[in-house]
């Protein structure tokens, strides 16, 4: 008769281990579904546009950022646009005897069929490789004007880990609002449904992981 009772208890308790298990399963499995379907809207954030001295597009996204930059100067929010450059594909093209025309120039190019004076453009000669090059060079900008707030045009996944660069790498500097491209095609409900989105969001998290590593991961030379 004990037997009977010790192998019943001991059958209650693989139970209720087994249904507790089942529980931890099924929550951690519902939180991964909600994260996953929910880090798209995560990775957009935006800030509200004030009137600054300048605005800043980041290289990329052609020609979505430099359009929605030159939008924001016909509206009257800055009286200057900056432009980064990158030495790179063209040095090594030009060692090469291959000529190539950067992304600044193009950027240039669409900012003035948008409306933009060539007076208001202004391409940094500092070159970068990288958004957190990108940052450094903004920031080092800004610090030297006396209005010291600017507007930084990207494109929507790539929105907060802008943000998080700026506050890790100038925010001594001066005050960054971060704006997506209007046009721009990502969507942060449904983006696993395109290559393209998914692709902007697994880069994006592994860009955001690495700035609150620290930044260890440093771009390929």
């Amino acid at each position: 008769m004990a037997n009977l009772e010790n192998t019943a208890d001991a059958s209650r308790r693989r139970s209720h281990k087994l249904g507790f298990a089942a529980v931890v399963v099924s929550g951690a499995l519902l939180l991964a579904i909600v994260m996953f379907l929910g880090v798209g809207r995560w990775l957009v954030v935006e800030d509200p546009l004030v009137k600054t001295r300048a605005i800043a597009v980041l290289s990329g996204g052609m020609p979505l950022r430099a359009m929605d930059a030159a939008r924001l100067y016909r509206e009257g929010y800055a009286p200057e646009i900056w432009l980064t450059h990158s030495s790179e594909p063209g040095e090594t093209l030009g060692e090469m005897g291959i000529s190539f025309s950067g992304e600044d120039y193009y950027n240039t190019r669409i900012l003035i069929h948008e409306g933009v004076p060539p007076q208001a453009i202004h391409v940094f000669e500092t070159p970068i490789v990288n958004t957190a090059d990108e940052i450094k060079v903004i920031g080092s900008s800004l610090a030297r004007e006396k209005d010291r707030t600017v507007i930084i045009v990207t494109t929507k996944a790539h929105t907060r880990r802008v943000r998080l660069l700026w506050r890790k790498l100038a925010s001594g500097n001066g005050v960054a609002i971060v704006r997506a491209a209007s046009g721009d095609a990502f969507d942060p409900r449904h983006w696993w449904r395109t290559t393209s989105g998914a692709l902007d969001v697994v880069r994006e998290v592994l860009g955001i992981l690495n700035v609150w590593a620290g930044l260890p991961l440093r771009p390929t030379q």
